[in-house]
Formats: structure tokens, C-alpha cells, sequence
């Protein structure tokens, strides 16, 4: 089976494996504002094609398949929706950046190997220019499935020391949600949280953990999969916390900055990797962790 790649120009690509859409990645996002336009990858599908991710869903609109997200980064909000303070909850608060795209820096296509990488921008609401990013995205076929490698450097040129956090660090408990954040389908709701620990549900939220993972059945089909997301070893924070949910909602995003914030200097480079894979099939712990292992060696690799 061959990888294959469709560019959209100044839009996004699709990468497939045998003719079939592994995913898109929306690169070039033209979201409202209140939902922080930022690059998403979705739909996201298996290799017999299960789709894996949801876009836009009612109850959180600014949730986008998978995105790299930041609610608290300093006073701005790059997730989406209202932003938390302990002293109001949740409220619009006018703060919410976009991540824009800027170029194309890199298109490579080979049997086995899709890479892309591109320079972004980030602004805040009001316009003013905080971040630097180049974000390289590779994909390729791993023993079970298939394998996508995220990584960013991210330069803090906003000219002010930001502190990067989360709801928790902002006072409320265990919603320490940040960074590669992914959601599942409404099929998956009440499915398995995967980890070394052992599999679980919601009780393994902000545990640390080198990996974690989410295994459910589809709808329709009768059929089941399994999304693993592997932290670098040299990410800061390693292992992180993890926000992790099924039982209102399948989502797995490794936090770095879940109940600490993480200071950002003016002019530093913030560099973070991440492996993830996606599975046919259900998962047991066993699995899990073979799986985990194809995650790490393409970190590894990449």
C-alpha cells in the first residue's frame, strides 16, 4: 500500500494510503473568530476507513478533530469559545487569537513517506503579532495502522514574557486542557482511555504518563479503533499530565501545562513532538502497548 497526497493549494492537504483519505489537514482555516481559527487535521480515518474524529460538534463548536490548541496563553485565548477565570467561569472575553498560515515551506511525496511542514503566524484578537511557528507534519504506515509525527517551534516575538497554561492553573480543578488536543466521534462516548497504567476512564485525567491513548466501537459499521498519541522524551515536562475523557466525550490531549504554567520568554523557541497513531480494530492493554511502541519508534525515526 502507497501514501499519496492531494494539495488544495493555500488551503490544505489530504494525505491517502491506497487511494483512500487517511486525513485532512486543514492548514489554511477560515473559522469566526470566537472560535480562534487554527490549523485542524479531520476528517482523520482508519485504514479501512472509520472516520475518528468529529468536527465542529453542538456542545463545543470551536472543537476541531485534532488541533493544536492553547486556552491560557498569557491573557489570549488559541482554543476557542469563552475563556475561564475563577472569578466569573466562563465567559467571551474578546481574547481569542488565530494561528494564521503564512507559507508552504515544504511538499515531499514518496511511497512511504508524506511530509509537510509550513510557517504560521499568531495574532492575537485585536491583531497584534505574539508567535513565530514552523509546524512539520509526516506521515507514513506503521506495522498496525498508520503514524503521524507533529512537531513545532514556536518563538515567542510578542516583545513580553507570556505564561502558556490551562483552566486548572486559572482555578478550576482537574481541567488542565492544552496543547495536541484530539476529539472522537459521539460513537465513542463512554469508550476505553488507553494507558501504561492500565486502561481506564476518566479517573485517568491528569495522570502522567509517556502515552495515552482511546479505544471504541463505531456506529453503522460494527467495527472498532484505536487512536495511541505518544509524547517526545525530550518534551518539556516529560511525561506529562494528560486530559483525558470518555464519559461525556472521547478525548485524549498530552498538557504539558495542565497544573502549571509553563513560562515562555520573549525570543525563546518552544519545541514540542508528538507521535500519533491510528489503529483498526479494538484495543487491549497488550495491544496498547505494542501500539504505543510503533508511536515511539517513528519519534524515534523522525
Amino acid at each position: 500500500m502507497n501514501l499519496g497526497c492531494n494539495h488544495a493549494v493555500n488551503q490544505s492537504i489530504q494525505v491517502t494510503a491506497g487511494g483512500g483519505e487517511l486525513f485532512t489537514y486543514v492548514y489554511n482555516a477560515d473559522d469566526s473568530q470566537y472560535e480562534s481559527p487554527r490549523p485542524y487535521f479531520h476528517p482523520m480515518r482508519t485504514l479501512t476507513g472509520d472516520l475518528i474524529s468529529v468536527y465542529r460538534p453542538w456542545d463545543h463548536l470551536w472543537h476541531k478533530g485534532m488541533s493544536w490548541s492553547l486556552p491560557h496563553f498569557g491573557h489570549d485565548n488559541f482554543w476557542g469559545g469563552p475563556t475561564y477565570t475563577k472569578e466569573n467561569g466562563y465567559k467571551p472575553l474578546g481574547n481569542n487569537g488565530s494561528q494564521d498560515h503564512d507559507r508552504v515551506d515544504a511538499l515531499d511525496v514518496s511511497d512511504d513517506e508524506v511530509r509537510f511542514a509550513h510557517h504560521l503566524s499568531w495574532h492575537t484578537e485585536g491583531g497584534k503579532h505574539v508567535v513565530d511557528e514552523t509546524r512539520t507534519i509526516t506521515t507514513r504506515l506503521a506495522d498496525d495502522g498508520w503514524v503521524l509525527v507533529y512537531e513545532t517551534a514556536m518563538t515567542n516575538v510578542s516583545g513580553d514574557n507570556i505564561q502558556i497554561g490551562s483552566p486548572t492553573t486559572a482555578g478550576r480543578p482537574n481541567a488542565g486542557y492544552g496543547g495536541l488536543f484530539w476529539r472522537g466521534p459521539r460513537a465513542f462516548t463512554n469508550g476505553t482511555i488507553l494507558a501504561p497504567q492500565g486502561k481506564g476512564r476518566d479517573e485517568l485525567r491528569g495522570q502522567r504518563a509517556p502515552w495515552m491513548g482511546f479505544t471504541a466501537r463505531q456506529d453503522e459499521t460494527d467495527t472498532a479503533s484505536t487512536i495511541i498519541i505518544a509524547d517526545a522524551g525530550d518534551n518539556v515536562r516529560h511525561p506529562p499530565e494528560w486530559f483525558v475523557r470518555s464519559e461525556d466525550f472521547a478525548a485524549v490531549c498530552p498538557a504539558p501545562f495542565f497544573s502549571e504554567e509553563l513560562p515562555f520568554p520573549v525570543g525563546d523557541t518552544l519545541r514540542l513532538r508528538y507521535a500519533v497513531l491510528i489503529a483498526d480494530g479494538l484495543s487491549d492493554d497488550n495491544r496498547a502497548t505494542g501500539l504505543a511502541a510503533q508511536a515511539t519508534k517513528a519519534l524515534a525515526a523522525t
